[in-house]
């Protein structure tokens, strides 16, 4: 076993890092406060490649292997849990579908504006207001052929993106008499009439990712915008959720480093009873846990996304990792708060900003009951 980056991966990193730490991290605390995206950069995220990331470079994008892609993710996970979940949902959830079932014709359309983030970007909508993870009965939204057109009537909610996108691969159902083969995926491109994309829901974090709900009224979108077959949308998407928890997973090791780091200074500079925190033996084995259980998760991380990169069955390893480094994040987040004390518990400081960013982690790309029946189902089958 090689445990070590490339130059290549070495290099990215670096890339990625100054990057977060020149037009992200400064602004995090004030857009979670604004609740506001960060246009401005991600509007320089298309040339270094963050927007490209799941897009193959005969279409302008950067084609990074799924181990770079984590590596980036981290990277911005510990400058701004939000501006990190808007990048991982369009790379992620929005172009992989594309990537990975649109025809030759719809890459070469939809694929060079996106890697550049030129007229905004892409989302994935499957969520509805009534069904979590229960998608193939409780998928509502309808498609009908009518002509050379599909016809779309519905409603989705909590679609991360959806204010800031340019189009949007719907989750549709398109055969009435139900079942696995009842779903399809369609691209819905963010101009056409009759879609309605409502005010972003007001969030307790992540804010400054967009969430919005979506209204679909008689929406007209050419028939070629079919995302391979008929019938095949809840495989599709299947798929496509196996490789956005091994996003969701990075992300949270990127806000736990950065929660650990605070903690750590803050407790070499803080003093009680005449020494500082860090000579406090309970203090000493949170910070221990913390990086203990972060370098655990970014292995699971690395192994889920080689396992990916090699063609390999990754969907038990893919929800491990994501189980495990949500609900690192959460306790390593919890704890940092705790060394800081009350100060933790105030904005001035970014902790408790990373504890709510990292509660949705938990949530997100299926929760974390849903992962442990992915788990379960394939430890016992």
């Amino acid at each position: 076993m090689n445990f070590k980056l490339t130059e290549e991966q070495q290099m990215w990193r670096k890339a990625v890092h100054d990057f977060c730490e020149q037009e992200v991290k400064p602004r995090a605390a004030e857009l979670d406060a604004s609740a506001e995206f960060n246009t401005e950069a991600f509007q320089k995220m298309g040339p270094l490649g963050l927007l490209g990331m799941d897009i193959p470079e005969e279409y302008g994008g950067a084609g990074v292997d799924s181990l770079s892609s984590a590596i980036a993710l981290m990277e911005l996970g510990m400058a701004c849990g939000g501006t990190a979940l808007s990048v991982v949902a369009h790379n992620g959830l929005g172009c992989a579908p594309i990537s990975l079932f649109g025809s030759e014709e719809q890459k070469r359309d939809w694929f060079p504006t996106l890697a550049m983030g030129t007229n905004g970007l892409a989302a994935l909508a499957l969520t509805e207001s009534g069904t979590g993870s229960d998608l193939v009965g409780g998928v509502k939204t309808r498609a009908e052929l009518e002509g050379d057109e599909w016809v779309i009537n519905g409603n989705k909610a909590w679609i991360t993106n959806a204010g800031v996108a340019s189009l949007i691969v719907t989750l549709c159902r398109t055969d009435s008499a139900g079942g696995s083969r009842s779903l399809s995926m369609i691209v819905v491109p963010t101009k056409t009439q009759g879609l309605h994309i409502h005010p972003a829901e007001k969030k307790m974090g992540v804010r400054a990712s967009p969430a919005n709900a979506l209204t679909y009224e008689n929406v007209r979108v050419p028939k070629d915008h079919l995302l391979g077959e008929a019938g095949r949308g809840l495989h599709q998407t299947l798929e496509v959720l196996d490789g956005g928890r091994i996003g969701i997973g990075a992300i949270s090791i990127g806000l736990a480093q950065a929660a650990l780091q605070e903690a750590i200074g803050y407790a070499k500079e803080r003093e009680t009873f005449g020494v500082p925190l860090t000579q406090h033996q309970a203090i000493q084995w949170m910070i221990a846990d913390a990086a203990t259980h972060i370098e655990a998760a970014r292995l699971l991380i690395y192994q889920a996304a080689w396992l990916k990169d090699c063609g390999e069955p990754f969907s038990r390893e893919a929800s491990i990792a994501k189980l495990f480094a949500s609900e690192m994040a959460e306790q390593v987040c919890r704890n940092a708060i705790q060394i800081h004390g009350a100060y933790g518990y105030s904005r001035d400081y970014p902790i408790e900003r990373m504890y709510r960013d990292a509660r949705l982690m938990t949530i997100g790309e299926g929760t974390s009951e849903i992962q442990r029946m992915v788990i379960a189902k394939r430890v016992v089958s």
